[in-house]
């Protein structure tokens, strides 16, 4: 093997955001761990699990939310196509943007990359990630120092920029 594909191979840290509106939201969500793992994904840290209303019509069904740090070998696009098809073996089913699921798995950070890859719309890091309350709190609670790769803003000025009523809506589980 090349020097070149060995360093590419080394496992990176990441974290995704793993979320549940539908049917039994928490078996959801603990499936999805669990086929990471049989992904060979590793998880590092896991959030505990955070309530809160559907974005961005809280009309919809609330969802749970957590936030996992994982170590992989995988590429950011490998990890994407990984966590679309997780989303579809546990029903997930895409016909309108935003609509409820069984299963949301979002890539927020990426091994601190800054990236756009419009063809697989992939934007590293998450693009909505700081204004999302149930992003920004649970991944607080695994990664207090954690700072945004392209703006070098911490994570507690992130949850300081949030609306008051954004704080209020969710809640700890």
């Amino acid at each position: 093997m090349r020097r070149q594909d060995l360093l590419e191979k080394q496992a990176k840290i990441a974290y995704l955001g793993i979320g549940s509106n539908l049917g039994n939201r928490k078996k959801n969500i603990e499936m999805t761990k669990y086929k990471l793992h049989e992904h060979n994904i590793k998880i590092l840290k896991c959030s505990s699990i955070y309530e809160s209303d559907s974005w961005p019509d809280p009309k919809k069904p609330k969802f749970l939310n957590i936030i996992i740090k994982i170590k992989t070998i995988f590429s950011s696009l490998e990890l994407l196509n990984i966590c679309n098809l997780i989303e579809i073996e546990l029903g997930r089913i895409r016909f309108k943007k935003n609509s409820p699921r069984t299963c949301d798995i979002d890539i927020i950070d990426y091994d601190q990359k800054v990236s756009i890859k419009r063809s697989n719309n992939l934007i590293l890091p998450h693009k909505s990630m700081t204004q999302r309350n149930f992003v920004l709190l649970p991944f607080f609670e695994i990664n207090q120092s954690w700072k945004h790769p392209k703006s070098k803003v911490n994570i507690v000025k992130l949850i300081s920029s949030l609306q008051i009523k954004d704080l209020r809506s969710i809640k700890q589980i």
